[in-house]
């Protein structure tokens, strides 16, 4: 009973702040731009500001462990399943190949995962290496997936400058660029430096998760290409059984026969592969003008889904206790 009202705490401001954007969609209260305009401020203000405080000043050989390698390959396989599987059922692109992935393997590790992770293992420790890992190493790939794949131009010289000037043009990868350099060289940021990052960061999370609310109400997105196919629900249901029980028992797999992980460490990688997908996924995709419908119904779906993965995960796996 303590274990699900722990949940139901971590997932309440998630569910909430969603219900908030739904209902100012709906009223029009900011009108029709706003969703455009709230997803570009996240992706290019918020976000960055973001992901370049917790790396700077993160350990960068935090994640180099035998839990974080069960945890890295329940992603790349579930990530790359989800990839192949876009193109092979659902005739996508790279670029929506790369939505697909990232819906199917990229957990929600800052806003659930952390609460997640204090409830039930009693500290954040495991998740803090996860957002390591995500935003240094599985970003960077999606992203520069979504840069072919939408990129304007051909020729291996258009593409070779592209993926060269990436960093440059994209603010999320620049930040955490950045980042690494500030940690790498131990710099401390000035305190007013470092507040003011920190006020920018902290309106990422519920900004997206307004603009996720305000995507909802189903008005038409002129940021979309008009080639693409929204998803159905068996595309949608695919990637939410690719996150929510095909992640985390491949983890489960790997960290357990495998790599014989000690139980808590065991139950701390099975409970971070089933936290659901990221928001990060739709406001990539509504970044790039992709269709969002996967992305979005994906977050939700997995939400919900996850409630009951989470909680079984954390009854099965739970140290016996003398």
């Amino acid at each position: 009973m303590a274990s699900m009202h722990a949940l139901l705490s971590a997932f309440a401001p998630i569910w909430t702040l969603t219900a908030i954007g739904y209902a100012v969609g709906r009223s029009g209260l900011l009108g029709e731009q706003a969703e455009a305009v709230l997803g570009r401020f996240v992706f290019h203000v918020a976000m960055p500001a973001a992901l370049f405080t917790m790396v700077s000043g993160a350990r960068l050989d935090a994640f180099a462990n035998s839990s974080m390698v069960a945890f890295g390959m329940g992603t790349a396989l579930v990530s790359a399943l989800g990839f192949l599987l876009a193109r092979r059922f659902f005739g996508r692109k790279t670029a929506d190949q790369a939505i697909s992935s990232m819906a199917s393997g990229y957990v929600n590790s800052a806003n659930l995962g952390i609460p997640v992770a204090v409830q039930v293992l009693g500290d954040a420790s495991f998740v803090a290496q996860i957002i390591l890992f995500q935003v240094l190493l599985v970003s960077p790939v999606i992203l520069t997936l979504l840069d072919t794949g939408t990129g304007a131009g051909s020729g291996k010289g258009v593409a070779l400058r592209r993926m060269v000037t990436m960093p440059v043009r994209n603010p999320i990868i620049m930040a955490s660029m950045l980042g690494v350099v500030v940690s790498a060289l131990g710099v401390r940021l000035p305190h007013v430096l470092e507040h003011s990052c920190d006020l920018l960061g902290a309106a990422a999370v519920p900004t997206a998760l307004i603009t996720l609310g305000l995507s909802l109400h189903g008005r038409p997105d002129p940021a979309t290409t008009a080639t693409t196919v929204p998803a159905g629900r068996t595309e949608v249901g695919l990637t939410v059984v690719l996150k929510t029980l095909v992640q985390p028992l491949i983890a489960f797999l790997v960290g357990g026969p495998l790599l014989h992980l000690p139980d808590h460490q065991l139950l701390a990688v099975v409970l971070c592969s089933a936290l659901p997908t990221a928001q990060n996924a739709f406001i990539y995709a509504r970044q790039y003008g992709l269709d969002t419908s996967l992305a979005r119904n994906s977050v939700v779906a997995s939400t919900v889904v996850s409630m009951a993965t989470l909680s079984l995960a954390a009854w099965a796996l739970a140290p016996s206790r003398p």
